[in-house]
């Protein structure tokens, strides 16, 4: 789950108790800095460390700690270590992610001839170079003590570009899909409508749709300098300074569950489905048909469709855990604390991982990449689709059944 900024706490914005409720809205990440300081904490997904808005803790979640000193330190070194990953992450991410799809963005879209996959890869690389490209804002948030010095429209950039990767890659993976699958159940009508101008208009629509469901968080998205001079960037999903107002902060956690709802059901499960249907009648139809084989033609967008999906559901499973009712037990609260940088981490990578399987699952990746990297690209990218393979079957079966009525 494509993709920002590591949130932090403002712990020390006005009073502690202040702070201890200003706590509650803001991501996972913030928490982790209060607790550093002996603050009370709550706080959200560290996905919103690139981006934007998860789950709250319980309120109580680090009393405990703060009044067990060493029960305090060894979370306090577990979180430098999480740190230290996550910059670690971020920093192959972002090298990876830049140089792959900057690669793949100058062969797909100015080297090779335009056809329907050419534009579907453009757009994925497209999504996954933007997200990556901005980075370099994540490693700095966290290499300065979650001080964000970029100011506030940076800090709402941040975030919204890198749920839109998530939103237009997963949509390009169900459009690709659906594409695949009436390439196949109707191969008349596809040859004679799929063009690469329909696709280019397609990839454009999930583009809008990717950014109308990101644009909340350009609403909520907010920046909070505290006593000490550290600027914070978190979700400020009430749109209001004071938290001591209980009607404030339900209205804060009601929008918070209901943007980890939509993402889930808009990002990752309908997509999904529709992507299983899809491959599930494509692959009914070659075994009717008989052509096995024909399903080389997938091997590029099924092993990228499998990597956002084992990248972006342990991400979206701590999302939905960290609403539930249980997330205020003790062991909860503790997967949690561990998990979450994790799985976050997990997501960024999946930015930079494409252009690494478009090079090795393409077809005669060897003898293409001893040739050149432009060649092991453009045979990932050129590959023919479902309807040359299941034409030339048709062919070979034809002349054999005239050979046979012959004989």
């Amino acid at each position: 789950m494509k993709r920002g900024t590591v949130s932090h706490s403002g712990e020390e914005q006005c009073l502690k108790g202040e702070a201890a409720r200003r706590q509650e809205q803001l991501p996972w990440a913030e928490r982790r800095r209060s607790e550093e300081h002996g603050a009370a904490d709550s706080g959200l997904l560290v996905m919103e460390n690139f981006s934007s808005s998860p789950s709250p803790f319980a309120a109580s979640s680090t009393t405990g700690l703060s009044e067990n000193t060493t029960v305090h330190d060894h979370y306090s070194g577990l979180q430098k270590s999480m740190h230290i990953l996550s910059m670690v992450v971020y920093s192959i991410a972002c090298l990876l992610g830049v140089t792959g799809n900057g690669l793949v963005i100058w062969i797909a879209g100015f080297k090779m001839k335009k056809t329907v996959n050419s534009v579907w890869f453009l757009n994925l690389a497209i999504a996954d170079f933007i997200f990556t490209f901005f980075l370099p804002l994540s490693i700095a948030y966290t290499a300065l003590g979650f001080h964000w010095p970029f100011g506030k429209l940076l800090c709402k950039l941040n975030s919204t570009i890198a749920f839109l990767n998530m939103f237009a890659s997963v949509f390009l993976l169900t459009v690709i899909s659906m594409d695949r699958c009436v390439s196949v159940a109707f191969p008349v009508w596809s040859h004679n409508h799929r063009s690469p101008e329909l696709a280019a208009r397609i990839a454009l629509g999930t583009w809008v749709l990717a950014l109308l469901l990101s644009s909340p968080y350009l609403v909520f998205r907010d920046t909070a300098v505290s006593s000490k001079n550290i600027t914070s960037c978190y979700n400020n999903f009430a749109l209001s300074d004071d938290y001591t107002s209980e009607a404030t902060r339900r209205l804060w956690r009601m929008r918070l569950k209901a943007m980890i709802v939509t993402r889930f059901l808009c990002g990752f499960l309908i997509p999904f489905t529709v992507i299983l249907i899809c491959y599930s009648i494509v692959a009914v139809k070659l075994k009717r048909r008989q052509l096995g084989n024909s399903a080389k033609p997938y091997r590029i967008i099924i092993a990228v469709t499998v990597s956002f999906f084992l990248c972006y559901f342990p991400y979206h499973v701590f999302s939905l855990l960290e609403i539930s009712k249980n997330s205020s037990s003790h062991e909860m609260k503790m997967a949690l604390y561990i998990g979450i940088p994790l799985v976050s981490s997990l997501a960024f990578f999946n930015s930079c991982i494409n252009p690494i399987l478009y090079v090795f699952v393409g077809p005669d990746f060897k003898e293409k990449f001893r040739q050149s990297i432009l060649s092991a690209f453009e045979g990932a990218f050129s590959e023919e689709s479902v309807l040359a393979s299941l034409a030339s079957r048709r062919k070979s079966r034809s002349a054999s059944e005239v050979e046979i009525s012959r004989a």
